[in-house]
């Protein structure tokens, strides 16, 4: 107990009052899109603690956390709410993985696809989705040093929640340029200098044999769908993973991974 009481006086003055209480069927609390950015869990809600240009509104966690965070010397830029885990669990969907972290914030800001620097690799979304592939190709992309991604403003999933969960804190990382055609997208990419190589399985070469470069496009496709037919057209190339085994198609964000070291791989 004596434990307990020094901890909270660390907040004593700082935290303040928060009624978790919550109506079982209030869907406003699941809508991520009509409010601000939503981020929860250990990782993600650090990465954004830990980001200078990343503006947090509002921090909620529970005293476990909160004691995790003094120990790791992360200090939030505004005063916390210390809640129990279940007041955290109420403002999300059934079984997210919260791990008592809850953060509202502004998005990042990112350049316009116009003003990407010429250099590195760049991934190119078409129409993909799914939270959870995006969130992954995000922590891929972090993990290959990508410049940023490019997705469409419609049809993709908004940088936030499960995402932002799938992703690991990897949103702080790799920037998220949002653009309302992907096709004009692409254009500006090559007059920049880009090498646009789209990824299908119907490609017409191996990636392994594309003759790879920097600034390089790498341009992924829904699962199922693909690549749209006016994206196929704007690519330089249309490049297959060939696989040794019986299955000749990988989850999207797996492919991402395998073309992400098969391009930095051919840098080297």
């Amino acid at each position: 107990m004596r434990e307990r009481r020094s901890f909270r006086a660390q907040f004593r003055g700082q935290s303040r009052k928060f009624d978790g209480r919550r109506k079982q069927n209030d869907r406003r609390a699941f809508r991520f899109s009509d409010g601000p950015v939503i981020l929860y869990g250990w990782h993600t809600v650090t990465a954004a603690l830990t980001n200078p240009a990343r503006r947090i509104r509002r921090l909620l966690m529970t005293e476990n956390a909160a004691r995790r965070l003094a120990e790791e010397s992360i200090r939030p830029s505004i005063a916390p709410e210390i809640v129990r885990p279940d007041a955290i669990a109420r403002l999300l969907p059934p079984d997210a993985v919260h791990q008592g972290l809850y953060a509202e914030a502004d998005p990042l800001p990112a350049p316009p696809v116009e003003e990407l620097p010429p250099t590195g690799i760049v991934l190119v979304l078409d129409q993909i989705t799914d939270p959870h592939n995006v969130g992954a190709i995000l922590r891929t992309a972090a993990a290959f040093a990508v410049s940023a991604i490019v997705t469409t403003a419609r049809h993709s999933p908004e940088t936030t929640g499960v995402l932002a969960k799938s992703a690991s804190g990897a949103l702080e990382l790799v920037p998220v340029v949002l653009v309302q055609n992907l096709a004009r997208a692409l254009a500006a990419l090559k007059e920049r200098g880009f090498l646009l190589v789209g990824l299908d399985s119907s490609g017409e070469q191996d990636l392994a044999t594309v003759p790879l470069r920097t600034p390089l496009a790498l341009v992924l496709g829904a699962e199922g769908k693909g690549l749209r037919q006016l994206t196929r057209t704007t690519c330089d190339y249309v490049a297959r993973l060939s696989l040794p085994g019986e299955i000749k198609s990988l989850n999207v964000s797996n492919a991402t991974a395998l073309a992400l070291y098969i391009a930095t791989e051919r840098r080297s």
